[in-house]
């Protein structure tokens, strides 16, 4: 049953009475389809603050609506609309949107994340699980210098070539060579960051049944299109040294046509980084097994005192590895721009499947990419990045051993943007995460990432202001304390 979002207020100056409008906004949303037959309504307490009228006045509004047979309540569900009959008298007849909605193949985010969503930008909220950083991290004055080189030397603004740009694959590949990795610019394709380079795949390279091997916790399991795609995400325990890949069976791997997941560096969501005895075990055991890899590098250029060891695709002889990079995590979300590193064979089959989906990735965000790698303001900037964000987890990690030292166990990450804090009694996800709603902190519960009972959050430091992070830990300690 889906849920509906409201964006508008009675106008106390019109000579219509309140609950006629209030009347009128709900036909018209119902009517035209915005609210599909279904759609769950708030309780009538919110209704009346969202309206900013007496709960008397929605009660009036609701019980018009419910004699003609447009609204429902039901013990458990609350109030929902249950036809669009009325609207018929009104106008013409809508399609009935939740049958098509329903029946698509892709499924829809988990609540949580669609509430997340709804409410980051909403200044009430403070978020302590946003994986982006803080605008107040944002390099303003370099990107703009980057924009305005940009600006004076464009003559246009057509598609690129399928791969990307290729001013920005070769600066991706100097940048890789740096790390290891001996690589072409032709074996490099753009994408729109790197959640697109996770559905190229998807969509590109494995088909339904298809299994992905992948660490429990995963970020991979609070995406829904490799369901959506019918594969079947298989959960490895997960150690400090990273991936307890021996509990993978060799036979399903042929069987079941499986790849591996691994994010080895700061991993999302535990901030774990795999060791390099680990990473060589586990690229051996792929080998030998004909397991492919996919290495998601999102956060490795965000250590603080010592660069991880090497990657997977550095290993990498015989084009088993394809290794994702962004600067979604880095610089900014907002350029959507990201690469996949791998053969050449894929990478154009990969690029070939691009262009049936956009086009090509954004051709101005490349080419302020290009600007900003070519001119090294991209490495002079890294490094003030990671004091910052290294300053950032240790006031989290302070404030989390004075609020939660008695009642939770976390580790200090050594990168990245997160913090795994497990709490030692069993605790309802879902229900903290509504307690914590209405005190307006936003919450990503370990539901969200691990396939079996969590009690655990993701804590994320990189994206409120310090002094936000540090008052909701105190008051989230608090509420988890009434609920233990």
């Amino acid at each position: 049953m889906s849920k509906i979002s409201i964006d508008w207020r009675p106008d106390r100056s019109s000579s219509v009475p309140v609950y006629k409008q209030i009347i009128d906004y709900m036909s018209m949303k119902i009517s035209t389809g915005d609210w599909a037959v279904g759609s769950r309504l708030p309780a009538q307490r919110q209704l009346a603050k969202q309206f900013n009228v007496n709960r008397s006045t929605i009660v009036t509004a609701m019980d018009e609506l419910s004699s003609y047979g447009v609204l429902e309540s039901d013990f458990g569900k609350g109030t929902y609309v249950a036809s669009n009959t009325w609207s018929l008298m009104m106008t013409d007849a809508p399609p009935d949107w939740s049958r098509y909605i329903q029946s698509g193949s892709f499924h829809a985010s988990d609540p949580i994340i669609q509430e997340c969503r709804r409410c980051e930008a909403d200044p009430r909220f403070i978020s302590l699980g946003t994986g982006q950083l803080s605008p107040s991290l944002f390099p303003r004055e370099e990107m703009s210098r980057a924009m305005e080189r940009v600006a004076g030397k464009l003559s246009a603004l057509n598609y690129q070539e399928p791969l990307g740009l290729p001013a920005l694959r070769r600066s991706v590949a100097r940048r890789l060579q740096r790390d290891g990795i001996d690589i072409s610019p032709s074996c490099i394709l753009i994408t729109s960051g790197a959640l697109q380079a996770l559905q190229l795949i998807c969509l590109t390279m494995l088909k339904s049944g298809s299994t992905v091997f992948t660490g429990d916790p995963s970020y991979l399991k609070s995406l829904q299109f490799f369901q959506s795609a019918g594969m079947n995400l298989s959960g490895l325990p997960m150690d400090q040294e990273g991936l307890v890949y021996w509990q993978i069976d060799p036979e399903r791997i042929q069987r079941e046509e499986a790849l591996l997941y691994a994010i080895p560096d700061f991993h999302n969501p535990t901030g774990t980084v795999m060791s390099a005895d680990r990473r060589k075990a586990l690229f051996r055991f792929c080998q030998q097994n004909h397991l492919p890899i996919i290495e998601d590098a999102s956060y490795r250029e965000l250590w603080y005192d010592e660069k991880p060891p090497a990657t997977l695709k550095s290993m990498d002889k015989n084009g088993m590895v394809l290794h994702i990079g962004t600067v979604s995590k880095t610089l900014a979300p907002g350029l959507r721009t990201g690469w996949i590193a791998g053969p050449e064979s894929v990478i154009h089959r990969l690029a070939d499947m691009k262009m049936q989906m956009d086009s090509g990735a954004s051709t101005v965000s490349q080419l302020i990419l290009a600007e900003f790698f070519s001119s090294g303001a991209y490495d002079k900037y890294l490094p003030q990045l990671r004091v910052q964000l290294k300053s950032r987890r240790d006031t989290v990690v302070a404030a989390l051993e004075r609020n939660f030292s008695q009642i939770a166990s976390w580790d200090a990450p050594a990168g990245g943007f997160y913090v795994w804090l497990r709490f030692d009694e069993n605790l309802s996800a879902r229900q903290l995460f509504r307690a914590a709603v209405r005190e307006h902190i936003l919450l990503f519960p370990g539901t969200l990432y691990e396939y079996g009972k969590s009690c655990s959050l993701r804590i994320s430091y990189a994206y409120a202001e310090e002094r936000e992070i540090l008052y909701a830990l105190a008051r989230l300690s608090r509420i988890v304390r009434s609920m233990m």
